[in-house]
C-alpha cells in the first residue's frame, strides 16, 4: 500500500464515523474509498463487502461511513450517474439529497463568492445526517485547491468540515496515485466543477441556463470530446473551452455538424471557441485573491 494511502486511512480512522461529501470525482472518491478501509479489516478484493442472500450477491456496507451527493440543477446529468456507479464500485452506502441553493438570492445572483453559498447549503443538508450518525463530515478538498479562488472551502471551515487530503498536503497528482492504488475506475477522470461555475459572475444562475449548458456539453461529448467546458457569458454567449489539441475537432463540428446552429437551438445567441484552450477555473482569472470571503 502506498504510504500516502496509509496516512489517509489512518487520518480518517482517527475521526470516527464519517459522512463524505461525495461528487463522484476522483478527490471525494479517494476519501470515500479510504473511509471504507479506515473502518474495515483489510483483505484483498471487494468481495469482503458482499454476501449472498437468496442466491443474490448484495453489498454489506460498512456502517461507519456514508457518501452523500447533492442533487440540484447545477449537477450535470452524467455526474449523477457517475456518482451512483462509483459508489457501488467502492462499495459504500450512498444517497442523494436534493438541495435548494437556487432558492437563495445570494447564490442565484452569482456573486464572486457564489460557491460559498452553494457549499453552505450542502453542509446544512449534510449536518442532520451527521448528527443522526454521530459522524464527522469530510470533503475531497485537496492541497492544490487551496491556491485557487475557492470560497466553498471557507464554507466548509465555517461548518467544521474536515479536509483530510488538504490537511495531509496531498495535491491532485498524489490523489490520482492513491486512486490508482485503490483500483478506482475514475482515477484519471478530469475535474468537472458544477454547472454554475460555467456562468459568468453576476449573470443570474437559473435552471434554464444550467440545463442549456448541460445539454450543450452532452452534445459535444456525444461527438467524441471529453474534457471540456461550455461557459455562458452575458448576452447568452457560449464560449467553448477544450484542450488545445482538440480545437480543430470543434472547428470540424462547426463545418460538418452545424455546431453553432445546434447551440442556438438550445438558446445561445452566439457561440465562440476559446483559442487559449481549456483552463480550469478560467472564470476566476483576474479575481483578487482574498484570505477570507466577503459576504
Amino acid at each position: 500500500m502506498l504510504d500516502s494511502a496509509k496516512q489517509l486511512i489512518d487520518r480518517l480512522s482517527s475521526l470516527g464515523p464519517l459522512v463524505v461529501a461525495f461528487s463522484g470525482g476522483v478527490d471525494s472518491t479517494v476519501v470515500a474509498a479510504a473511509a471504507v478501509r479506515a473502518g474495515t479489516p483489510q483483505t484483498t478484493g471487494a468481495s469482503q463487502f458482499s454476501s449472498e442472500v437468496g442466491g443474490v450477491i448484495k453489498p454489506d456496507f460498512p456502517g461507519h461511513c456514508i457518501a452523500v451527493t447533492a442533487r440540484s440543477p447545477s449537477l450535470a446529468s452524467w455526474q449523477a450517474e457517475l456518482a451512483t456507479r462509483v459508489a457501488a464500485e467502492i462499495p459504500i452506502e450512498h444517497r442523494f439529497v436534493d438541495t435548494n441553493e437556487l432558492g437563495r438570492d445570494a447564490y442565484r445572483s452569482n456573486p464572486t463568492d457564489r460557491c460559498y453559498y452553494c457549499k453552505e447549503t450542502l453542509y446544512e443538508y449534510l449536518r442532520p445526517i451527521a448528527v443522526q450518525r454521530s459522524a464527522v463530515i469530510v470533503s475531497g478538498t485537496n492541497a492544490d485547491d487551496l491556491g485557487d479562488h475557492r470560497p466553498g472551502i471557507q464554507a466548509g471551515r465555517d461548518a467544521g468540515v474536515q479536509t483530510p487530503l488538504a490537511d495531509l498536503g496531498f495535491g491532485k497528482s498524489e490523489v490520482r496515485r492513491i486512486a490508482e492504488s485503490f483500483g478506482l475506475s475514475n482515477a484519471d477522470l478530469p475535474a468537472s466543477p458544477c454547472l454554475s461555475s460555467r456562468i459568468e459572475y453576476h449573470v443570474e444562475v437559473t435552471p434554464e441556463r444550467l440545463g442549456r449548458i448541460d445539454a450543450a456539453e452532452a452534445w459535444l461529448r456525444s461527438h467524441g470530446l471529453g474534457d471540456l467546458r461550455v461557459r455562458l457569458h452575458a448576452g447568452e454567449l457560449a464560449r467553448i473551452e477544450v484542450p488545445a489539441a482538440d480545437l480543430a475537432r470543434v472547428v470540424d463540428l462547426q463545418l460538418n455538424e452545424s455546431l453553432s446552429q445546434h447551440f442556438q437551438s438550445l438558446g445561445f445567441r452566439n457561440v465562440t471557441l476559446d483559442l487559449a484552450g481549456l483552463r480550469s477555473g478560467s472564470m476566476n482569472e483576474g479575481l483578487v485573491q482574498l484570505s477570507g470571503v466577503s459576504r
